[in-house]
């Protein structure tokens, strides 16, 4: 069991970094452009149009949520003042409204998928695997989420937290994460798994988000009719 343990909380996160980084630098070198959502819009939109936000504004607060908590420790939050019931309540309220808007989104695009035969025919082989490990990842987190922000029974930035830290510093704390509940260790483990699939699937579209678009240059477009002085400015 300690083999395992090790193997588990002290060797695979830096596997999946590996793979999560190689595979990456893989894709884009040598599949360049399918690195895209592979839109189904022009199937099915009206669910899309529903679904697509919410969940991808519900997996950034997720994301942030996980930021805030993983990296920044208790002392801190503690020498700004912030009381550990505040924190708990906004985990509980802020995070679990997240997560739930997340796992809604997810359940709405995965029924989509399903029951619409355009959608299903363009879906992918890595499809099957990435949306029930989505599923496991969410439901998980939730399940220690929830829970734990009510009764208060674990704490994960003495846990969780610590062995997360401890992997930037080379040296994990395989207790930290040994000791933590079940629960939690099934959404680490399924989000490892995640990263992993990363490069593979529909989720590297996320390198190809548009932020650069917010600082693009305007074009310059000019008439060729008579006001051929006057120009509108577009960004491209």
């Amino acid at each position: 069991m300690k083999h395992l343990n090790i193997t588990l909380w002290g060797v695979l996160p830096y596997l999946v970094l590996a793979l999560f980084v190689l595979g990456s630098a893989w894709r884009f070198h040598y599949d360049r452009f399918g690195i895209t959502t592979r839109s189904s819009q022009l199937h099915e939109s009206r669910l899309l149009k529903v679904a697509g936000p919410v969940f991808h504004v519900g997996l950034l607060m997720v994301i942030a949520g996980h930021l805030v908590g993983l990296l920044v420790p208790e002392s801190v939050t503690e020498r700004l003042q912030v009381s550990e019931s505040f924190y708990r309540a906004n985990a509980l309220l802020v995070g679990g409204a997240a997560g739930l808007a997340t796992a809604a989104g997810l359940a709405v695009l995965i029924w989509r998928r399903l029951r619409t035969r355009a959608v299903r025919a363009a879906s992918l082989p890595s499809d099957r695997v990435l949306y029930p490990i989505l599923a496991l990842v969410l439901a998980a987190g939730l399940a220690a989420t929830l829970p734990s922000g009510v009764s208060g029974d674990y704490d994960y930035r003495l846990g969780v937290s610590i062995w997360f830290r401890s992997l930037f510093e080379l040296d994990p704390n395989v207790d930290a994460m040994r000791n933590a509940p079940l629960v939690y260790q099934v959404h680490t483990l399924t989000g490892m798994a995640l990263f992993a699939l990363w490069p593979f699937s529909r989720l590297v579209h996320a390198f190809a988000a548009p932020v650069g678009y917010l600082v693009r240059p305007y074009i310059v477009y000019r008439s060729r009719g008579a006001h051929g002085r006057d120009g509108q400015h577009q960004r491209a």
